[in-house]
Parts: structure tokens; C-alpha cells; sequence
């Protein structure tokens, strides 16, 4: 494992590199390793899961004003799941790093879904430890967070019907959704979609269905709202 290329990638230096080394240290690795002193990344992988839930849960709780507590616990949950630690860790291309015993290697490891989510909440617990939680929520603001305001996990929020509930508060606003445009082929397609409220553009959204479109477009709205 090459810990300055990794530092470099990451533009993070760590102070204690046995504990940057030690996050991306598959338990096979130690196994086959046992006459030397290595550590796989267990332990620091349940710190790190820590240190993720409370981050991503600040950032909801100061970014989303009056979505109400069930709303935030489900979308933080799509959030700190599997599959979207999966994407964040391939984005980062940590499995490149990722030191692996022969037989993990030789059956996919280096990609396996449920590795890669484990390396990067490692990750999280070994920059917590080095740097502490500010410098970690630094990181969560660089590569997590803006993939949730730009709404990467509106498949998990109903936005549509909080934008409802907002503007059900105010007297004669409608609410009308409106696909203005299509893009692409049909096997590929992206919908535009207007959200109108009282004869305004309230907010735009693109997906690759309507319906996400819409709901894309309700969270331009009540971000705009919440401004």
C-alpha cells in the first residue's frame, strides 16, 4: 500500500501512518500476515460508522429546516447504508488501496460491495482518531454531502408532499408539475420538470424518470423556501 500516494489523492496527510495503513487492512491480510504486527480494520470501521451517522445527521438537521424527524432519520438511512458507502468508496477508488490476502484477492475482494463499505467507514474512524471530528466533517463536505444536496438520494424522501404541506399553509397556491423538456434516447432518457406554484417557477428537477423529476424539482423548491 503506497500511504503518500493515497495521502496525495486525498490531500490529507495523516500524522500517524500505521493508522491510515491500518484502515485499509482486510482481516484475510492479517491472517496470512500473522508473524508481523498488523491490525486489520474492524475496529476502526465501527468507530468510523459513528462518525459518519453524526456527521451526516448535522448536516440534515442544519440544511433541511422543516423536514420533520422521521423524514430525516429515512433519508440518513439511505444515506449511511451500504450500497451508498459502496459508491462513495468507488468514487474515491479506495479499493485500490485496499490490502487484501491472496485468496480475498483471487475471489474479488478488491470490489466486493460489503469490503469496500467497511473501508470507508475505517477510513472515517482512522481520520476521526488522526485529525479529529472537524477534519473528518471537512471530508463528509467534500465527497458525501454534496451528492445529497444535489439530490442523489431523493429517491428516499417524499419532497413532493412536504412541499405540499408547506404550501398548504399559505392561501390560493396551487401546485402543478410540469415536464418541459425530454432529453435523449429512449433507452437513456432525462425529464425536465418545472414545479409551478401560483403561475411562478418555484423549482426545476431532472431524472431519468418523471417522477423523480418532479420530486428533484419539489426540492429545488423547498430549498428555496428554507432560504
Amino acid at each position: 500500500m503506497n500511504v503518500t500516494q493515497l495521502e496525495k489523492k486525498l490531500n490529507i496527510t495523516f500524522r500517524n501512518h500505521a493508522l491510515l495503513k491500518q484502515a485499509f487492512t482486510h482481516s484475510s491480510y492479517v491472517n496470512e500476515h500473522r508473524k508481523e504486527t498488523f491490525s486489520d480494520n474492524e475496529r476502526l470501521e465501527f468507530l468510523g460508522d459513528a462518525v459518519l451517522e453524526l456527521g451526516v445527521s448535522q448536516y440534515l438537521y442544519r440544511e433541511n429546516q422543516t423536514m420533520p424527524e422521521g423524514e430525516m432519520t429515512k433519508l440518513r438511512a439511505s444515506i449511511v447504508c451500504e450500497p451508498s458507502l459502496v459508491n462513495f468508496a468507488r468514487d474515491l477508488q479506495f479499493g485500490d488501496h485496499i490490502l487484501l490476502g491472496k485468496g480475498e484477492e483471487q475471489t474479488g475482494g478488491r470490489d466486493r460491495p460489503a469490503l469496500l463499505a467497511d473501508v470507508f467507514e475505517a477510513f472515517l474512524g482512522a481520520l476521526y482518531l488522526d485529525h479529529g471530528f472537524n477534519t473528518a466533517l471537512k471530508f463528509l463536505e467534500e465527497h458525501v454531502f454534496p451528492k445529497i444536496s444535489t439530490g442523489a438520494f431523493s429517491h428516499a424522501m417524499d419532497y413532493k408532499s412536504q412541499l405540499q404541506e408547506l404550501v398548504q399553509q399559505y392561501k390560493n397556491k396551487n401546485i402543478e408539475y410540469h415536464i418541459v423538456e425530454e432529453k435523449g434516447p429512449s433507452h437513456d432518457k432525462e425529464f425536465v420538470t418545472h414545479v409551478i406554484i401560483k403561475d411562478d417557477v418555484a423549482g426545476v428537477g431532472v431524472g431519468r424518470t418523471k417522477k423523480e423529476a418532479e420530486q428533484r424539482a419539489a426540492k429545488t423548491a423547498l430549498d428555496k423556501f428554507n432560504e
